[in-house]
């Protein structure tokens, strides 16, 4: 960090979605300063034009690294290379903003944070929905419907054009549950703050332009052990259906809460990263009966049209990035949820190429 200027340098590494998004934010962001930009192909030279130009571009991260001596590092590659890059970052004595997965596997997501923890670094997970004001609401109106709670979300995407060359790579190392489903299981640990028991999940490969032993459509199933069930679907593919691409809905005895996104939801809208993490509304239903088994109570809108969109949540990431880093925050639970969804997620993984329920210690 320049000490006379307060300013955290970062490097930005991968420039696709995501890592786009977070370079917007460092670029407009008042206490970062992009010091490189890094790729193996040209889409930092794509990011760089967005940008404004006028920022260092690097095709190697060890080279970049070497030459920038960032103070922190944005990771936006794809999962495979994770655990390595984060592991160096901290070596070199970087704090660590991370898209998730954290890892590719338990293991290495745990060496990347025993990493964070031994350098004394701030490592933040890219998990965005814990930055939206809405799907907050979601979750505290969610421990209003009492225990158990039956949890239903997903997220098919009829991803076609680039977007299905980007899941055709990340399916070389991750499925759809597991990439996806690390966000929907968060949410769900922390709807039912209860200790998750047993997955079991199935999968199908529905095309051969994937590696073999992987699939494309997944869906999964979790028990909780105060009697909460959770269920999560996610296919990627241009073969995939739109229909009721959007699902998320908790239910518990003393009522349900959705989240209704008429315009994210129409059809033509699951390939659009807008959509994945937009709300629009919230429709909170009360169970509530009279002794004629009339609901006593008329359900309630909660309106959200004025929710931040993608790139205002990927800013508000990147500002706690920084508040971590000035403030010192204590990132220890962060970090063991990180790896606690992961390994939810990877226990339904298994559950789906064995074919046998998976039980969690």
């Amino acid at each position: 960090m320049d000490s006379r200027t307060n300013t955290t340098r970062v490097l930005v590494v991968g420039c696709g979605n995501m890592g786009a998004s977070h370079a917007m934010a460092y670029h407009t962001t008042e206490g970062f300063q992009i010091c490189g930009i890094v790729s193996t192909g040209k889409s930092k030279e794509v990011l760089n034009k967005k940008l404004g130009g006028g920022y260092d571009l690097y095709s190697d991260y060890g080279e970049a690294l070497e030459k920038t001596k960032p103070d922190a590092v944005c990771i936006s590659t794809y999962p495979d290379t994770h655990e390595s890059y984060a592991v160096q970052a901290f070596e070199a004595g970087c704090h660590v903003f991370i898209e998730k997965p954290v890892a590719d596997t338990v293991a290495g997501a745990e060496h990347v944070v025993a990493a964070a923890v031994k350098a004394k670094k701030k490592l933040v997970v890219g998990y965005i929905l814990r930055h939206h004001p809405s799907w907050e609401k979601f979750i505290e109106l969610s421990q209003q419907l009492g225990k158990p709670l039956v949890m239903r979300m997903n997220l098919n995407q009829q991803s076609h054009g680039r977007m299905w060359d980007v899941h055709r790579s990340l399916m070389k190392s991750l499925s759809p549950i597991v990439d996806c489903g690390v966000h929907y299981i968060d949410v769900m640990c922390q709807m039912t703050r209860s200790k998750p028991l047993q997955v079991t999940a199935i999968g199908a490969r529905l095309t051969e332009e994937i590696p073999p032993g992987n699939y494309n459509y997944g869906q999964l199933q979790i028990r909780f052990d105060d009697g909460s069930v959770g269920w999560y679907e996610a296919g990627w593919g241009p073969m995939i259906s739109e229909t009721a691409f959007f699902v998320k809905d908790v239910i518990g005895p003393k009522g349900c809460v959705s989240i209704v996104a008429k315009d994210a939801g129409a059809s033509g809208k699951s390939d659009h990263v807008d959509s994945h993490t937009k709300t629009e509304s919230l429709r909170f239903h009360h169970a509530d009966i009279n002794d004629k088994n009339e609901f006593i109570k008329k359900d309630e809108w909660i309106n959200l049209t004025d929710e931040p969109d993608h790139q205002e949540l990927c800013n508000r990431e990147q500002r706690y990035f920084l508040k971590s880093i000035r403030e010192n925050i204590d990132l220890t639970d962060h970090m063991k949820d990180a790896v606690n969804s992961l390994r939810i997620a990877f226990a339904c993984d298994e559950s789906v190429r064995t074919g046998q329920a998976v039980f969690l210690k």
